[in-house]
């Protein structure tokens, strides 16, 4: 294999909020500790992370009454470093940022990735691609895969409105990446004015910045139902064979 050089001079870090109880699933466990091949769900995701060379550290968020995740022997890699979650996803990601601001000084012009613990698929290829078609952008953007299906809007009576222009659609996923600095400031700023925000991508929206659209794959799905589990170990084992591994 060619050896990849670092596509910027930055510096490259994660945040993996892992801190939900997963209430769609309605299962008794999170989502993320569920069973996929013989692994947990959030032990294939941080896997793929750590695969990925630029990474200097990534930031584990869990529930601060997890008992499970601190004692996973991945928890325990010397690139790995734990943070306590908050009451939303927000928070929790914000707690992650100020750890590696606080105790690996973190410049503002660095990169961090924030990626779902429940997408156990992505790939390396769109982890090097997001990070060499940023390189040099002054804000960040994120993965994502154009939309197909035709989509209707409605009003709250489930009467359609309109039919949107699916050409300039996308399903928005995980990593996400910003400069550091400017996520920061921007889920402070959504937080502190009591702003809903659904990912990092639309707090930085907020905030007045616009990110960049990165086209990845639709195998990095995000696990959130319980036929998803099925479908995501026919990922994992497709991504295996097309690597060789098996």
């Amino acid at each position: 294999m060619n050896k990849i050089k670092q596509p910027d001079p930055s510096h490259f870090w994660a945040v993996v909020p892992a801190a939900g109880i997963g209430q769609r699933m309605k299962g008794k466990r999170p989502k993320q500790y569920l069973e996929i091949r013989g692994k947990l769900l959030i032990e294939h995701t941080i896997e793929r992370l750590l695969a990925f060379p630029l990474l200097e550290k990534i930031v584990v968020v869990l529930g601060q009454e997890d008992m499970c995740g601190p004692e996973l022997a991945i928890m325990q890699h010397e690139k790995i470093v734990l943070a306590p979650g908050g009451r939303e996803r927000a928070y929790s990601v914000l707690n992650g940022l100020h750890l590696l601001s606080t105790d690996y000084h973190v410049q503002k012009q660095d990169w961090v990735m924030v990626h779902d613990a429940a997408r156990p698929c992505i790939r390396q290829c769109d982890l090097y691609q997001l990070t060499k078609l940023l390189s040099g952008h002054a804000v960040g953007g994120l993965l994502g895969v154009p939309v197909t299906d035709t989509i209707k809007r409605t009003s709250k009576q489930a009467i359609i409105t309109d039919t949107l222009d699916r050409s300039v659609l996308w399903h928005a996923q995980t990593p996400q990446m910003f400069r550091f600095g400017l996520l920061i400031g921007a889920l402070e700023k959504a937080m502190d004015e009591q702003v809903t925000i659904t990912d990092e991508a639309s707090a930085v929206e907020y905030a007045g910045f616009r990110p960049l659209m990165v086209e990845g794959h639709n195998d990095n799905m995000k696990v959130t139902q319980g036929a998803d589990l099925a479908l995501a170990s026919l990922y994992i084992d497709q991504q295996a064979k097309q690597l060789g591994e098996r």
